[in-house]
Protein backbone atom coordinates (compact mmCIF):
# COMPACT_ATOMS: atom_id res chain seq x y z
CA UNK A 1 0.00 0.00 0.00
CA UNK A 2 1.09 3.18 -0.49
CA UNK A 3 2.31 5.18 2.12
CA UNK A 4 2.16 9.34 2.87
CA UNK A 5 -0.63 11.89 3.11
CA UNK A 6 -1.58 11.53 0.07
CA UNK A 7 -2.05 7.87 -0.12
CA UNK A 8 -5.99 7.96 0.39
CA UNK A 9 -8.89 10.05 -1.71
CA UNK A 10 -9.93 12.07 1.18
CA UNK A 11 -6.65 14.27 1.24
CA UNK A 12 -6.18 13.66 -2.52
CA UNK A 13 -9.88 15.91 -2.75
CA UNK A 14 -8.25 18.30 0.17
CA UNK A 15 -5.41 18.76 -1.65
CA UNK A 16 -7.12 19.62 -4.97
CA UNK A 17 -9.80 21.95 -3.37
CA UNK A 18 -6.81 24.17 -2.00
CA UNK A 19 -5.38 24.15 -5.89
CA UNK A 20 -9.15 24.57 -7.15
CA UNK A 21 -9.30 27.75 -4.55
CA UNK A 22 -6.22 28.94 -5.93
CA UNK A 23 -7.64 29.00 -9.63
CA UNK A 24 -10.75 30.51 -8.49
CA UNK A 25 -8.40 33.46 -7.07
CA UNK A 26 -6.37 33.97 -10.27
CA UNK A 27 -9.84 34.15 -12.09
CA UNK A 28 -11.20 36.93 -10.13
CA UNK A 29 -7.60 38.67 -10.37
CA UNK A 30 -7.58 38.53 -13.63
CA UNK A 31 -10.87 39.17 -15.01
CA UNK A 32 -13.15 39.78 -11.54
CA UNK A 33 -14.11 43.57 -12.44
CA UNK A 34 -15.01 42.23 -15.90
CA UNK A 35 -17.36 39.13 -14.71
CA UNK A 36 -20.80 41.54 -15.20
CA UNK A 37 -19.73 41.36 -18.69
CA UNK A 38 -18.05 38.27 -19.30
CA UNK A 39 -20.09 35.19 -19.65
CA UNK A 40 -17.24 32.96 -20.02
CA UNK A 41 -15.34 33.89 -16.73
CA UNK A 42 -18.34 34.49 -14.46
CA UNK A 43 -19.55 31.30 -15.44
CA UNK A 44 -15.90 29.66 -14.89
CA UNK A 45 -15.61 31.67 -11.53
CA UNK A 46 -19.40 30.35 -10.27
CA UNK A 47 -18.70 26.62 -11.37
CA UNK A 48 -15.13 26.56 -9.78
CA UNK A 49 -17.14 28.00 -6.40
CA UNK A 50 -20.02 25.42 -6.25
CA UNK A 51 -17.43 22.30 -7.60
CA UNK A 52 -14.72 23.43 -4.68
CA UNK A 53 -17.68 23.97 -1.95
CA UNK A 54 -19.67 20.98 -2.98
CA UNK A 55 -16.32 18.40 -2.52
CA UNK A 56 -16.18 20.01 1.10
CA UNK A 57 -18.81 17.17 2.19
CA UNK A 58 -16.91 14.53 -0.15
CA UNK A 59 -13.53 14.46 1.77
CA UNK A 60 -15.34 13.91 4.90
CA UNK A 61 -17.66 11.63 3.76
CA UNK A 62 -14.97 9.25 2.40
CA UNK A 63 -12.83 10.06 5.45
CA UNK A 64 -15.42 8.68 8.00
CA UNK A 65 -16.82 5.73 5.39
CA UNK A 66 -13.14 4.45 4.83
CA UNK A 67 -11.66 5.21 8.70
CA UNK A 68 -9.46 6.92 7.03
CA UNK A 69 -9.31 10.08 9.19
CA UNK A 70 -5.95 11.40 9.20
CA UNK A 71 -3.84 14.77 11.17
CA UNK A 72 -3.63 16.29 8.15
CA UNK A 73 -6.90 15.88 7.04
CA UNK A 74 -8.05 17.23 10.71
CA UNK A 75 -6.52 20.10 10.18
CA UNK A 76 -6.23 21.26 5.88
CA UNK A 77 -9.76 20.23 5.62
CA UNK A 78 -11.23 23.29 7.78
CA UNK A 79 -8.41 25.32 6.66
CA UNK A 80 -8.63 24.82 2.70
CA UNK A 81 -12.89 25.75 4.22
CA UNK A 82 -11.53 28.99 5.18
CA UNK A 83 -9.08 30.01 2.14
CA UNK A 84 -12.09 29.60 -0.17
CA UNK A 85 -14.74 31.06 1.81
CA UNK A 86 -12.46 34.03 3.19
CA UNK A 87 -11.03 34.62 0.07
CA UNK A 88 -13.97 34.80 -1.91
CA UNK A 89 -15.84 37.06 0.46
CA UNK A 90 -12.71 39.32 0.20
CA UNK A 91 -12.45 39.76 -3.71
CA UNK A 92 -16.31 40.10 -3.59
CA UNK A 93 -15.92 43.09 -0.91
CA UNK A 94 -13.63 44.80 -3.06
CA UNK A 95 -15.10 44.05 -7.06
CA UNK A 96 -16.49 46.99 -7.91
CA UNK A 97 -19.91 45.06 -9.12
CA UNK A 98 -20.16 43.36 -6.35
CA UNK A 99 -19.44 45.18 -2.90
CA UNK A 100 -23.02 46.43 -2.43
CA UNK A 101 -23.21 42.50 -1.63
CA UNK A 102 -20.69 42.14 0.41
CA UNK A 103 -19.81 44.88 2.32
CA UNK A 104 -16.35 45.39 3.73
CA UNK A 105 -17.07 45.26 7.24
CA UNK A 106 -19.39 42.14 7.08
CA UNK A 107 -15.72 40.53 6.19
CA UNK A 108 -14.07 41.62 8.59
CA UNK A 109 -16.52 40.66 11.13
CA UNK A 110 -15.84 36.77 9.77
CA UNK A 111 -12.42 37.14 9.59
CA UNK A 112 -12.53 38.41 13.47
CA UNK A 113 -14.78 35.17 14.20
CA UNK A 114 -12.14 33.12 12.70
CA UNK A 115 -9.59 34.89 14.77
CA UNK A 116 -11.48 34.14 17.58
CA UNK A 117 -12.94 30.54 17.01
CA UNK A 118 -9.09 29.19 16.13
CA UNK A 119 -7.44 31.04 18.93
CA UNK A 120 -10.13 29.91 21.70
CA UNK A 121 -9.68 26.16 20.24
CA UNK A 122 -5.75 26.15 20.78
CA UNK A 123 -5.78 27.33 24.36
CA UNK A 124 -8.76 24.46 25.13
CA UNK A 125 -6.63 21.71 23.23
CA UNK A 126 -3.93 23.17 25.21
CA UNK A 127 -5.76 22.21 28.36
CA UNK A 128 -6.35 18.67 27.10
CA UNK A 129 -9.84 19.10 26.55
CA UNK A 130 -11.48 18.07 22.82
CA UNK A 131 -12.93 21.49 21.22
CA UNK A 132 -14.52 19.53 17.83
CA UNK A 133 -16.69 21.91 15.57
CA UNK A 134 -20.68 21.82 16.44
CA UNK A 135 -23.63 22.33 14.24
CA UNK A 136 -23.62 26.28 14.12
CA UNK A 137 -20.51 25.93 12.78
CA UNK A 138 -21.84 23.95 9.93
CA UNK A 139 -24.96 26.35 9.63
CA UNK A 140 -22.50 29.35 9.44
CA UNK A 141 -20.37 27.13 6.53
CA UNK A 142 -23.21 26.38 4.70
CA UNK A 143 -25.12 29.69 4.69
CA UNK A 144 -21.89 31.68 3.61
CA UNK A 145 -21.50 29.31 0.55
CA UNK A 146 -24.92 30.13 -0.45
CA UNK A 147 -24.42 33.99 0.03
CA UNK A 148 -21.23 33.54 -2.01
CA UNK A 149 -22.72 31.55 -4.45
CA UNK A 150 -25.77 33.64 -5.46
CA UNK A 151 -23.52 36.80 -5.79
CA UNK A 152 -21.22 34.77 -7.76
CA UNK A 153 -24.20 33.39 -10.01
CA UNK A 154 -25.58 36.84 -10.73
CA UNK A 155 -23.41 37.62 -14.04
CA UNK A 156 -23.10 33.72 -14.80
CA UNK A 157 -25.89 32.90 -16.52
CA UNK A 158 -28.39 35.51 -18.58
CA UNK A 159 -31.33 34.92 -15.55
CA UNK A 160 -35.25 36.25 -17.11
CA UNK A 161 -35.50 39.74 -15.11
CA UNK A 162 -38.26 38.51 -12.22
CA UNK A 163 -35.77 35.59 -11.42
CA UNK A 164 -32.48 37.75 -11.38
CA UNK A 165 -34.58 40.80 -8.67
CA UNK A 166 -35.32 37.28 -6.68
CA UNK A 167 -31.55 36.15 -6.76
CA UNK A 168 -30.74 39.76 -6.06
CA UNK A 169 -32.44 39.63 -2.77
CA UNK A 170 -31.82 36.46 -2.31
CA UNK A 171 -28.20 37.38 -1.79
CA UNK A 172 -28.95 40.06 0.16
CA UNK A 173 -30.44 37.83 2.71
CA UNK A 174 -27.93 35.43 2.50
CA UNK A 175 -24.89 37.67 3.13
CA UNK A 176 -27.10 38.96 6.09
CA UNK A 177 -27.62 35.64 6.85
CA UNK A 178 -23.93 34.79 6.75
CA UNK A 179 -23.32 38.18 9.39
CA UNK A 180 -25.83 36.48 11.95
CA UNK A 181 -24.74 32.84 11.68
CA UNK A 182 -21.16 34.07 11.89
CA UNK A 183 -21.89 36.29 14.79
CA UNK A 184 -24.10 33.19 16.53
CA UNK A 185 -21.41 30.82 15.99
CA UNK A 186 -19.05 32.94 17.54
CA UNK A 187 -20.74 33.22 20.36
CA UNK A 188 -21.76 29.30 20.63
CA UNK A 189 -18.26 28.50 20.79
CA UNK A 190 -17.84 31.46 23.40
CA UNK A 191 -19.62 29.85 25.42
CA UNK A 192 -19.06 26.21 24.90
CA UNK A 193 -15.64 27.12 26.10
CA UNK A 194 -17.01 28.54 28.99
CA UNK A 195 -18.77 25.52 30.27
CA UNK A 196 -15.82 23.22 29.08
CA UNK A 197 -13.40 25.14 31.43
CA UNK A 198 -15.89 25.15 33.71
CA UNK A 199 -16.13 21.27 34.26
CA UNK A 200 -12.46 20.89 33.67
CA UNK A 201 -11.70 23.01 36.71
CA UNK A 202 -14.52 21.03 38.45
Amino acid sequence: MKAGIFAHWPNRITALRFVGSLVLFFVLTMWGEELQHDALFSALSFWLFIGIAATDYLDGYLARRGNLITSFGRIADPFVDKVLVIGAMVYLAVLPWSQRWFPAWIVVVVVAREFLVTGIRGYVESQGLAFPADWFGKIKMIVQCIAIGCVLGLPAFAWPEPLKRFLEVAAYVFVYGTLLTTVGSGTSYVLKTRRLLAKGAG
